[in-house]
C-alpha cells in the first residue's frame, strides 16, 4: 500500500518529465543553434521567461495592428550591429495528393545554415538549396511523398529533395522550403516572420529592452537561467498566482495522504495486533507507554523507509518501460530519459510520511492495550468513543454547510466546495465506527458468513475502520468529480444548437480574399464539379441559390428577417451553414423539412410571391420587416435599409431551419444583388467520419475553398471519455487494494476462529464464504458512505460549473442551468457491482483449509 502508489507516481512523474520538452531542453527544436528566436509584435511587449508558456502568462502587448512592427534595427540596436540572423516564418497550408488535398505545417527556413541545426533532422537526402526544393518529414512519405517527387503548394511546384524527422512534431505532415519559397499568398496568411539570430548569450536585460522595442524574444539563456517568478512579477506588474497554486497543491496532497493513509491502516494495525502480546511482556517488566509507541511508530519508519525506496525503484524502471507506449500516444516527441531526482525524492519521502502516518492510531491503541488481557490470550478492541462520532457529525455539518455558501458565493464559491468535499470525508471517517458497529448490530437477520464477518469487522474495528474509510474516500472522490463532470456534459448538450438536422449535410465554397480586398470568384465548372463528387457519394442532394453576401466588388449585405414592430428574433438558431441568411427559390426544396399543412401554406405562399419565414414563437402577422445591411468595404461606410415583404409564418418547432426564409425570385429581385449558389444539401448523407474525412478531402482536391459539414448532434470531446474511464479505473483499483488487503489481513487475523469453526464442522467452503463476506462488508459499506458523501461537493459544484445567469448572456437572454446528470451507472457500478466482483475474487482466492490452531478468546 506503500510501495505502489509510490510507483505510480514515480513512473507518471518520469513520463510526464520525458514529454515534457520544455525550457532550454527544447530550445533546439524551437530555435536551431541560435541564442534566441525574436518576434516582431509592435508596441510594448510584456512577456515570461519563456513565452511560450501560456501557463505562467505567455506575453502580450498593447500595439494595435500590425503598422507599428519594428525591423531588424530595432535587433541591433539592443544586441549589436555585428548580430546575424536567419529568417523562418511558420504556419499552414494545404497540397493536393493525388484526388485529395491534406494539411501540413510549412515552414520557411533555410536548413542548411548553421543556425538551423535541430530545427529538423535530415535521413535522407539534402536541405533546399533552391526555391523549388522542398524537405518533408515521415509523415508524409507514409503518405507516399518520395525523393524526387513533386508537390505543389499553392501556385509553387516544389520538387522534394530531403526526407527526416521533424524534431517537434510527431503525427503531423510538415514541409520545409527556403525563405519566401512558397510565395506572397503564404507570407499574406502567415504575416509573422521570426529571426534566429547568433551572437553573445542574450540575457533577461536584453529580453526587457528588446520588449520595449516591441519584440517578443525566446532567448537561450534565459531558458536556463530564469530570472526569480516575484522579481519577474514586479517587473512586468501582475501577480504570480501562486496563492491559487498553492492552495490547489494543498488540497490535492491532503486527499492524496489521507487515502494511502487509509490504505495502509489496516496492515500496521494487523502488524500492531501481532506485537500485542511482546509489547505486554514489555510492559509488564517496566516498558512505558511511550516506549510502545515508540516501538510501532518504529515499524512503520522502517517499513516506510524500505517500500518508498523500492516502489521509487521500480516507478523509474516502468515509467522507462512505459515511454514507447505514451509516445504513441502524443503528437510531438519526447525528449530523451528524464528523471528529476527531485520530485522522486519528494514522491518517496511522501510515501515515508503514509507510512508514519498509519502507523500512529495504532501505535496510541497499542500503548493503551489491557496488559493484563493480552497476556491471558484475550482480545478486542475497545468500544468506540461517543464524542468521534459526534464530531463527526459536526464536520459532516459542517461540510453541507460550506457546500451551501458555495453554492451561493460568487466569487469564492468554487472554493467552498472544494474545502467541503475534505471536511465531509474527514467528518465520515470519524462516523466510520458507529457506522461498523450498527451494521454489526443489524447482522442477526443475515446468513452464518456476512453474520460473522459483520461482526468480526466491529469486533477489530482498528483494521476494519482504516480499510472503509479507503474505499469510502475513493468513492467520494470518485462520485464527486463523475458527477461534475456529467452534469458539464449535460450543459454541453442541453445548450448545443445544431446547424442542421440530425445526418444532414451542407457542402459550401468560401472563396479566400486576398489581402489587398479583392474577392475572388469560383472558377467555372468547380460547382459542377462538386456537386458530381458529393452525389456520387451521397445520393440525393439540392443545390440551392440564394443572395450572396459577397459581391464582385467587395461590398457585403447581410439579411435579417424580424415580425414587423418587435426586435425579437424569430429564430433561438437556425443553420447558419449557407452562403446566406435566405435561400431563394420558386419550390420549396426538402432542406425545410415541411410536411402537411405546412407544406402546402409553403407552397400557396411562394407561387403567390409571398416570403416563408420561419420562426420558433407565435405571430399572427402576414407580413415580414427585412433588414437589409450594406458594407461597403473601399469607402469603409455602412448602409441599413428596411423592406415590408407579404410573408406567410412556418412554426419550425424544435427543428433547425437551415435557413431564416425561403423567397421567391420576385421578391429577391428587389434587393439587386446577384444570385449564386448557396450550398449543396443533402438532407440524409449517411456518412460515417472516415466516410466524411475522405469526402472532405476529395474535395479540398477540386478546391481547397471547400467545406464540408456533417451534422451528428453534440458530440463529447474523447477527453470526456477518458476522464471518465480513468475515474472509473481508479476508483475500481483503489477500491480493489483497499478491500483485498483488508480481508486478508482479516482473514490471517483471524485464523484461530476460522480453524474453530472447522473443527466443530464447518465446511471447508465456509471459509471461503466467510472471507468473501469480509470483502462485502468492507467494500459496500465503504462504498455506500463514499457515495452519501460525494453527493454533498458533487451537487454543489454542478452550480458554479453549469449555472449561467441572464446577465452572464447579455441581459436579453434566459438564464439556463444548472445541470444535475448524476452517472448512475458509475455509482452503481462502485457501490454495488464492484464490492460484488471484489467478493467474488476474495472467496475465489481463499483456502478452503487450515491447520487447526489453538482458538484465542
Amino acid at each position: 500500500m506503500i510501495a505502489l502508489p509510490v510507483l505510480a507516481v514515480t513512473a507518471a512523474a518520469v513520463v510526464q518529465a520525458t514529454a515534457d520538452v520544455a525550457g532550454v531542453e527544447g530550445a533546439d527544436r524551437r530555435m536551431g543553434a541560435a541564442e534566441a528566436r525574436i518576434r516582431p509584435v509592435g508596441g510594448t511587449v510584456f512577456q515570461a521567461p519563456d513565452p511560450d508558456d501560456y501557463g505562467a502568462g505567455g506575453w502580450g502587448s498593447d500595439a494595435d495592428g500590425d503598422a507599428d512592427k519594428p525591423s531588424y534595427d530595432a535587433v541591433t540596436a539592443v544586441l549589436g550591429p555585428d548580430v546575424r540572423a536567419i529568417t523562418l516564418r511558420e504556419g499552414w497550408t494545404e497540397i493536393p495528393l493525388g484526388e485529395r488535398r491534406v494539411s501540413v505545417t510549412a515552414r520557411e527556413v533555410d536548413l542548411s545554415d548553421p543556425l538551423a541545426d535541430g530545427l529538423f533532422e535530415i535521413t535522407a537526402g539534402r536541405a533546399a538549396e533552391a526555391p523549388d526544393e522542398a524537405v518533408v518529414n515521415d509523415v508524409l512519405v507514409e503518405r507516399g511523398v518520395g525523393l524526387g517527387d513533386s508537390v505543389t503548394v499553392g501556385d509553387r511546384e516544389l520538387e522534394v529533395v530531403g526526407t527526416g524527422r521533424h524534431t517537434t512534431v510527431s503525427d503531423t505532415a510538415t514541409i520545409d522550403v527556403l525563405p519566401d519559397a512558397l510565395g506572397p499568398g503564404f507570407a499574406d496568411y502567415t504575416p509573422d516572420v521570426d529571426w534566429l539570430v547568433d551572437g553573445d548569450p542574450v540575457m533577461w536585460s536584453d529580453v526587457l529592452a528588446l520588449n520595449k522595442a516591441g519584440l517578443v524574444v525566446t532567448s537561450r539563456a534565459v531558458l536556463a537561467d530564469p530570472p526569480p517568478v516575484q522579481e519577474m512579477a514586479e517587473q512586468l506588474g501582475y501577480d504570480t498566482g501562486y496563492g491559487d497554486v498553492v492552495a490547489i497543491v494543498a488540497l490535492v496532497v491532503t486527499m492524496a495522504l489521507l487515502e494511502v493513509v487509509l490504505l495502509a491502516g489496516p496492515a500496521f494495525a494487523v502488524s500492531a495486533r501481532r506485537q500485542a502480546r511482546s509489547l505486554a511482556l514489555m510492559a509488564a517488566t517496566g516498558g512505558t507507554p511511550r516506549q510502545a509507541r515508540r516501538v510501532v511508530l518504529a515499524s512503520g519508519i522502517v517499513l516506510g523507509a524500505l517500500a518508498a525506496l523500492v516502489g521509487a525503484v521500480l516507478g523509474v524502471v516502468v515509467g522507462w518501460a512505459l515511454l514507447p507506449l505514451a509516445q504513441r500516444w502524443s503528437g510531438e516527441w519526447f525528449g530523451p530519459l528524464d528523471v528529476d531526482w527531485r520530485i522522486v525524492a519528494v514522491v518517496a519521502a511522501f510515501g515515508l510520511l503514509s507510512a508514519v502516518l498509519a502507523a500512529v492510531v495504532p501505535a496510541h491503541i497499542a500503548s493503551r492495550q489491557d496488559v493484563v488481557a493480552v497476556l491471558a490470550g484475550r482480545r478486542g478492541d475497545r468500544p468506540p468513543s461517543a464524542r468521534t462520532p459526534v464530531l463527526g457529525l459536526v464536520l459532516l455539518g459542517a461540510g453541507v454547510a460550506l457546500s451551501a455558501y458555495g453554492v451561493s458565493a460568487s466569487s469564492s464559491g468554487h472554493w467552498a466546495i472544494a474545502v467541503s468535499a475534505i471536511v465531509s470525508v474527514f467528518g465520515m471517517i470519524l462516523v466510520v465506527p458507529v457506522v461498523v458497529s450498527a451494521v454489526a448490530r443489524l447482522s442477526r437477520l443475515l446468513p452464518l458468513s456476512l453474520r460473522y464477518a459483520a461482526r468480526d469487522a466491529a469486533r477489530h474495528r482498528t483494521r476494519t475502520v482504516p480499510a472503509v474509510a479507503a474505499v469510502a474516500a475513493t468513492v467520494a472522490g470518485v462520485v464527486t468529480l463523475g458527477i461534475a463532470l456529467s452534469s458539464d456534459e449535460a450543459q454541453n448538450e442541453a445548450t448545443y444548437s445544431p446547424s442542421l438536422p440530425l445526418g444532414a449535410a451542407i457542402v459550401n465554397i468560401y472563396p479566400s480574399a486576398p489581402m489587398n480586398g479583392d474577392v475572388e470568384t469560383v472558377p467555372a465548372g468547380t460547382w459542377d464539379d462538386v456537386e458530381a463528387a458529393v452525389r456520387a457519394r451521397t445520393g440525393d442532394l439540392e443545390v440551392l441559390r440564394g443572395v450572396q453576401h459577397l459581391a464582385a466588388d467587395g461590398t457585403d449585405i447581410s439579411l435579417d428577417f424580424r415580425e414587423p414592430g418587435d426586435r425579437t428574433p424569430l429564430l433561438e438558431y437556425w443553420g447558419g451553414r449557407l452562403d446566406g441568411t435566405a435561400v431563394v427559390t420558386d419550390a420549396v426544396p426538402a432542406m425545410a423539412g415541411l410536411t402537411g399543412e405546412d407544406l402546402d401554406s409553403a407552397r400557396t405562399a411562394l407561387a403567390a410571391g409571398r416570403a416563408v419565414v420561419f420562426t420558433q414563437r407565435p405571430t399572427t402577422a402576414d407580413t415580414t420587416r427585412l433588414r437589409v445591411d450594406l458594407y461597403d468595404p473601399v469607402d469603409d461606410t455602412s448602409s441599413v435599409r428596411r423592406l415590408d415583404w407579404p410573408a406567410t409564418y412556418v412554426d419550425a418547432g424544435d427543428q433547425t431551419p437551415v435557413a431564416q426564409a425561403l423567397v421567391p425570385p420576385s421578391l429577391a429581385a428587389e434587393l439587386d444583388r446577384p444570385l449564386g449558389i448557396a450550398g449543396i444539401y443533402v438532407g440524409d448523407a449517411g456518412l460515417s467520419a472516415s466516410d466524411e474525412t475522405e469526402l472532405a478531402e476529395v474535395l479540398g482536391g477540386i478546391t481547397e475553398d471547400a467545406s464540408l459539414y456533417v451534422e451528428r448532434g453534440y458530440q463529447a470531446p474523447d477527453e470526456v471519455l477518458v476522464v471518465q474511464l480513468i475515474l472509473a479505473a481508479l476508483g475500481g483499483v483503489l477500491m480493489l487494494g483497499g478491500t483485498l488487503t483488508a480481508t486478508f489481513l482479516a482473514l490471517s487475523d483471524a485464523r484461530p476462529d476460522l480453524a474453530t469453526l472447522a473443527a466443530v464442522g464447518a465446511e471447508p467452503r465456509t471459509r471461503r464464504r466467510v472471507a468473501a463476506s469480509y470483502a462485502l462488508v468492507v467494500g459496500f459499506v465503504g462504498a455506500l458512505l463514499g457515495a452519501v458523501v460525494g453527493f454533498i461537493p458533487g451537487i454543489a459544484i454542478t452550480w458554479p460549473l453549469t449555472y449561467q445567469s441572464a446577465d452572464l448572456l447579455g441581459g436579453s437572454g434566459e438564464a439556463t442551468g444548472p445541470f444535475i446528470d448524476v452517472p448512475w451507472l458509475l455509482v452503481l457500478g462502485l457501490v454495488v457491482a464492484l464490492p460484488l466482483v471484489t467478493a467474488a475474487v476474495v472467496g475465489l482466492s481463499a483456502r478452503s483449509r487450515l491447520p487447526l490452531v489453538t482458538r484465542l478468546d
